[in-house]
């Protein structure tokens, strides 16, 4: 380079150009020159890099280098020679003019940090991007981890460039940032809760990827579709998107559905409002009629039997159904409710089934099914849950009962 640049300086001042003219004409066609090495070189290295690493991705079965390929890692890391090139040669370029050596070597400086950063962020988008292929790692928040990373890892190269800019020391420059930590505080508040709102959310297992989510203060009913630093996305079953700051997870109150989804079942928890003055107690004629239902006959005559035995023991006068032990056509209609959803197909018998009796109120009163169905998913869940509650409200007549309903008021 130093033979080259004498050569070029004495060919300039022979053609009658002044010397201190032909120095900076030396130096221009110079740095003319590098900068078309660097950028052949560079062109060079990265087709060459590129189509190496196309070329070995196809042979491979993994699909990581090929994620390599497309987050640019071979292109970003073919930038790494030129560079080089130019830290070689600025030197001997710039010898006689100091100052702007050290300008354009801090300079280089400077984009070594960019370069780095650049080659750090690809690899780290092509492990985040492999990981999500990996069904262990589909309901994590990478996304939350590589940001979280980057974020300090931006941070630290914008304090080294300034640092090499002003020519203060890291130490210093770093001691003296102390004095702005409060505004830096703010600056980033929202980063800063997202960091630990993703934080606590990775570490208590809050929220996974494709969890089914509800949150009533941000109108969010649906399935996570991304955890990020500062945002979670949902998108709702009606396809629309909400977004929620990641903080709000630990700061407010939301429903997960995951353990729903992990159990055996889905729970059915629906009521009927029973008119009160519709129940009353049955007579042995209706009990026999009843006995026709064939998920009540056994449990009738099991009944009666007992009723009949208690009543003869205690000598109880039955010309009124009040004294002794009575059946009612309530309490009958709610073991029937129990048998039939006990022989129902798409309950699970393997969990909680109850018909139960709630307290009155002003519309009645409340007969409960509380039951798991098989099915979770919620097209067949509604299904079946419609299904229970078709047969339920068409045999409430066979029991001389009525469902309450608010009187209709004639215009």
């Amino acid at each position: 380079m130093n033979r080259l640049k004498h050569l070029i300086y004495e060919f300039l001042v022979s053609a009658g150009i002044p010397e201190t003219t032909a120095k900076y004409l030396n130096v221009l066609l110079l740095l003319i020159a590098l900068l078309l090495l660097i950028f052949i070189i560079d062109f060079v290295i990265r087709k060459l890099l590129i189509q190496a690493f196309t070329q070995f991705s196809q042979r491979t079965k993994t699909d990581f280098d090929n994620l390599l390929v497309s987050n640019k890692v071979p292109r970003n890391i073919a930038h790494i020679v030129p560079f080089l090139v130019a830290l070689e040669f600025i030197p001997d370029i710039f010898e006689d003019f100091y100052d702007f050596e050290i300008i354009v070597e801090k300079g280089l400086q400077v984009f070594a940090i960019l370069l780095t950063l650049w080659v750090v962020r690809s690899i780290l988008n092509t492990i985040k991007d492999y990981l999500k292929t990996l069904p262990r790692f589909k309901d994590k928040p990478i996304d939350s981890y590589i940001q979280v990373f980057m974020i300090f890892a931006w941070i630290v190269g914008f304090l080294s460039a300034i640092a090499i800019v002003t020519g203060i020391s890291y130490v210093k420059f770093i001691t003296g940032m102390g004095a702005i930590s409060a505004v830096v505080l703010l600056v980033f508040k929202d980063t800063i809760l997202g960091f630990v709102a993703s934080i606590q959310v990775a570490i208590n297992d809050m929220v996974h990827i494709g969890d089914w989510i509800t949150f009533e203060k941000y109108g969010a009913d649906g399935d996570v579709i991304e955890i990020n630093l500062a945002t979670v996305k949902v998108q709702n079953f009606d396809k629309t998107i909400t977004t929620i700051p990641t903080y709000a997870l630990i700061s407010d109150s939301f429903k997960n559905w995951r353990g729903m989804a992990n159990s055996d079942g889905r729970r059915i928890k629906r009521a009927l409002f029973i008119k009160q003055n519709t129940v009353k107690y049955l007579t042995p004629e209706t009990i026999e009629k009843l006995k026709d239902i064939e998920l009540l006959t056994g449990y009738l005559e099991t009944r009666q039997k007992d009723i009949t035995a208690y009543n003869t023991a205690n000598d109880v006068n039955k010309t009124l159904l009040l004294n002794g032990r009575n059946l009612t056509n309530l309490g009958v209609f709610r073991k029937y409710i129990d048998a039939y959803l006990n022989s129902h197909s798409a309950v699970n018998k393997d969990m909680m089934i109850m018909a139960r009796q709630l307290a009155p109120t002003t519309q009645g009163i409340p007969l409960e099914i509380y039951a798991f169905s098989s099915d979770k998913r919620w097209e067949n869940y509604e299904y079946i849950m419609a299904d229970i509650f078709d047969h339920v409200i068409a045999a409430v007549p066979y029991f001389d009962l009525e469902i309450f309903e608010l009187p209709t008021v004639l215009q």
